[in-house]
């Protein structure tokens, strides 16, 4: 620990999501810095918020909790306690257990603040069809593709295992390089593409590298085959993420996490001040490039106020982040522009947007199986192959937790599509995306639209860091951005990086790892988050 007096010194936080309130909440549980959030909208969690429309909740994108992190998976529990379970108490993996804590029978009955287990299933549409998502080779797989795409699907998959694409430029090259060409034109291409805006050769393998690691057709056979042997454990460290069939989840979404954490951070003499948007980073380069103050507008009635602080962490844009920069020499009393090439690199950085359409209804068109003992299909979400259709994911809030429903009798769904601001899909009125959304899912038969008795439309900027554009340039934004002494970049859009909540926490936490040790200038630590094994996670 260092010898500094933190009573002195502030923290400020751009941003109240994962990475900002976790931030926020080391510093008010481990030192006697004051953190202060700023946040532009009057909501917490940012895209792990849970959005509440007449008491049916809806989360933006999915958020499973789950890491192969125990520091972030002990982190979550001592927030949200684990739900009593009679034969889960004890949760084992290589070679060791550790005891989850139950002092009283919590039970999200009568309990709200409480961690529930659940079950994974997701499944791929395609051909108006049910795939297993990550495919298996099962009969059914081959009655649905037919025997000649089998067999097709089976020599690409052999040939590329063979003759592999030496240099993977592509996400394209990526994903032909693990599951052969056919596989990829069936199964990923048009996801993906819905996904990004762009084909998938001019993405970079980055993506792929990040989010998909050493998932291959080898190990999802592999698993296919474990899955006749119970398996208890719901850190699954040895599990590709793909393949978890079990993750935590709050009774009320990810949005109940944050919440908690944020009454926490309050409680603790922290700070949070919403609707206020960063215009001014300023910063003095007299000496040594370091931030001094963030100034910020309300977003209600335009006032302008100055945080002034000792380190600061942005989640931020990074395009966003740069053009709010403002240097000053104070010796010479001038300002200082930020390389054009730098602010190039910037300009030229690209986003997704993202809509989620949600539909209430009585039932689904799709039944559910026998095995499956309900009315409702199991899945928690669905992803839509179908390229006749721009939906790209379909949740199915029921099965994420029940308690996101005021009714749980009815079915409340998720639909989700990608976009870009100002596109054609962006520029619908709430009304004509509901219409849009209902006719696209009666289109391909997994709802009847008349039966949709109310629905909402909800837009989110900047949801997605895009692996395109100048982001093979990156690593001199980087470099540039990470030379600001106190300046600490964590997050998804902090970093752009396409992060999970469990990575973005983690920057945080190694982040105030290092000022409280004293070394605040390790900062390459955080970048290692997600590229390493420890931490590997996808989709």
């Amino acid at each position: 620990m260092s010898n500094i007096n933190q009573k002195t010194k502030t923290a400020i936080i751009i941003g109240a999501g994962p990475g900002g309130l976790t931030a926020a909440y080391e510093f008010v549980t481990r030192s006697g810095i004051k953190p202060i959030i700023i946040e532009k909208s009057e909501y917490i969690g940012g895209i792990s918020r849970t959005i509440n429309y007449k008491s049916n909740r809806m989360d933006i994108g999915g958020h499973r909790f789950f890491s192969k992190s125990d520091r972030v998976m002990d982190w979550w529990l001592n927030i949200l306690p684990l739900e009593h379970r009679d034969d889960k108490d004890t949760i084992s993996y290589q070679g060791k257990s550790t005891q989850i804590q139950s002092k009283t029978n919590l039970s999200p009955d009568n309990v709200d603040k409480i961690m529930l287990v659940r079950k994974r299933k997701s499944r791929i549409y395609f051909l108006r069809k049910f795939f297993d998502y990550p495919i298996t080779l099962s009969i059914q797989t081959i009655s649905n593709l037919g025997i000649l795409r089998t067999a097709k699907s089976g020599i690409s998959y052999i040939w590329a295992r063979l003759f592999p694409i030496k240099q993977e430029r592509s996400l394209e090259d990526f994903f032909i390089n693990r599951f052969g060409k056919i596989l990829y034109l069936t199964f990923f291409k048009s996801y993906t593409e819905k996904v990004w805006g762009i084909e998938c050769s001019q993405i970079s393998s980055d993506w792929g590298k990040q989010r998909i690691k050493g998932l291959s057709i080898t190990k999802a056979v592999l698993h296919a085959l474990r899955k006749i042997i119970p398996n208890s454990d719901i850190r699954q460290k040895n599990t590709e993420t793909s393949l978890i069939e079990k993750f935590m989840y709050p009774k009320y979404g990810p949005g109940q996490m944050w919440e908690t954490v944020a009454d926490k951070v309050t409680a603790g003499g922290g700070q949070i001040h919403f609707n206020y948007e960063v215009v001014s980073i300023d910063i003095d380069s007299s000496d040594k490039m370091e931030v001094v103050s963030i100034t910020a507008r309300n977003t209600k009635n335009g006032e302008l106020q100055t945080f002034s602080g000792d380190y600061f962490f942005s989640t931020m844009p990074i395009k966003n982040l740069v053009n709010a920069l403002k240097i000053k020499d104070s010796n010479k009393n001038s300002n200082i522009p930020v390389p054009t090439r730098i602010q190039q690199i910037s300009d030229g950085l690209l986003y997704r947007d993202f809509i989620t359409v949600g539909l209430l209804l009585d039932e689904l068109k799709i039944k559910a199986t026998h095995s499956e003992g309900s009315k409702l299909i199991s899945d928690n979400w669905i992803y839509i192959q179908e390229p006749d259709v721009k939906v790209g994911r379909l949740q199915i809030f029921n099965n994420w937790s029940p308690y996101m429903l005021k009714d749980q009798s009815k079915v409340w769904l998720g639909l989700e599509y990608f976009c870009n601001e100002g596109d054609s899909l962006w520029l619908k009125s709430d009304d004509q995306m509901i219409d849009f959304a209902k006719t696209e899912l009666d289109k391909i038969g997994i709802i009847d639209k008349a039966k949709v008795t109310d629905a909402v439309s909800v837009k989110v900027e900047k949801t997605y860091p895009a692996y395109f554009g100048t982001y093979d340039k990156f690593d001199e934004l980087k470099k540039y951005l990470v030379g600001i002494e106190n300046l600490h970049l964590i997050g998804r859009n902090g970093m752009h990086r396409y992060n999970n909540q469990d990575h973005s926490m983690l920057t945080a936490m190694i982040s105030v790892d290092n000022i409280l040790a004293g070394k605040q200038h390790l900062k390459e630590l955080v970048w290692d988050v997600n590229t390493e094994q420890e931490y590997h996670e996808k989709k």
